[in-house]
């Protein structure tokens, strides 16, 4: 049988533009496309109803496989924070919270993004395994969030 913990992963950005521009980054379908789980030339879809209880949806086609994510806004507040969740249905039925604060600085923002993560375990592993897992888990996750970011760094 298959258990699961939660492990977090917090990652922070400093961007030179207004925090106005990297929150619409997050939830405008046009940017969202060009940056978060795809790239505009093997992206499908993307669509984005940034309200609470609304929906998002990328669609990236690889390799000749179409990758699915999707996810609910459940907090949005203009320009300084975005809870929504996150999941890929095609390889899991877990899904991760997600939250991005934007504080305005001097001179642009900066962005703390959050992810709590569902880590995947057999039954009978022992904390060492589960805390190796954590740590792949983790490691994995903030690789992949951090090419995006890059991407999203200089889109905005």
């Amino acid at each position: 049988m298959t258990k699961t913990s939660k492990t977090t992963l917090p990652m922070k950005r400093k961007f030179d533009v207004p925090a106005e521009k990297v929150f619409d980054a997050w939830t405008n379908p046009e940017m969202l496309k060009k940056w978060m789980f795809t790239m505009e030339h093997t992206n499908k879809v993307a669509e984005s109803d940034p309200r609470v209880g609304g929906t998002w949806e990328i669609v990236d086609h690889r390799d000749g496989k179409d990758y699915l994510a999707i996810g609910e806004y459940k907090v949005v507040e203009p320009p300084t924070k975005l809870v929504f969740t996150f999941k890929m249905p095609q390889f899991s039925d877990l899904e991760d919270d997600i939250t991005v604060e934007i504080q305005p600085l001097e001179s642009g923002c900066e962005m703390i993004f959050t992810q709590e993560i569902n880590v995947t375990h057999e039954e009978g592993w022992t904390t060492e395994d589960i805390e190796k897992a954590h740590e792949d888990w983790k490691k994995e996750t903030e690789q992949g969030w951090h090419y995006m970011f890059l991407c999203l760094k200089e889109l905005v």
